[in-house]
């Protein structure tokens, strides 16, 4: 009698263990397809900027409206500093660098600090037409670069500057920028 006692529980602890197998195993293969089907989704980041209207960011491309804004901002970021603020200035824009270019922004950003440092010279951008392509992920802006010595502007010069810009899921780098030259067509940070 308490052999057919004993097999009766050992059965019911028997099925127990493979239905509880067999629910841990259909619970993970459905965490298997819901990471992949994650991880195969475009991703949008809907952003609600001070303009009037929403912007959305996808992984598959950059979106003109949002390059435009950064560019804009990434413009006025480079392109406006002072010996008071060039640490602050340096490590803004490296923030905003490609980690791929990390290393050859910041030498040349530490050439800029190193001939900017202890003089009094300023500099501030005024824009005046941006163009952005979101297809090559670069733009162009063009507009008056004011140098002020103490309290006394000494140029205004018109100028066109280029960036170039790496793309990565919904991360917009900055991976370059600098003055195009009319005659050779060259860049560099300036």
């Amino acid at each position: 009698m308490e052999l057919g006692i004993s097999s009766a529980a050992a059965q019911r602890v028997v099925r127990q263990r493979n239905l509880l197998a067999i629910s841990t195993a259909g619970l993970f293969a459905l965490s298997l397809v819901l990471v992949f089907a994650t991880l195969s989704r475009d991703r949008e980041v809907v952003l609600q900027p001070i303009l009037g209207q929403p912007l959305t960011i996808s992984s598959t491309h950059i979106d003109k409206d949002y390059l435009e804004l950064v560019t804009r901002d990434a413009a006025l970021l480079t392109l406006n500093r002072s010996p008071s603020n060039l640490q602050y200035w340096m490590e803004s824009v490296l923030e905003i660098t490609d980690p791929k270019t990390h290393g050859r922004m910041k030498a040349e950003l530490m050439k800029i600090v190193e001939e900017q440092g202890g003089s009094n010279v300023s500099q501030y951008f005024t824009i005046e037409n941006l163009k952005v392509d979101p297809e090559q992920a670069t733009s162009e802006v063009n507009g008056i670069l004011h140098t002020v010595v103490g309290s006394k502007e000494v140029t205004a010069e018109a100028r066109t500057f280029r960036y170039v810009w790496s793309y990565n899921g919904v991360s917009l780098k900055l991976a370059g920028f600098g003055r195009i030259k009319k005659d050779d067509n060259k860049e560099g940070v300036s």
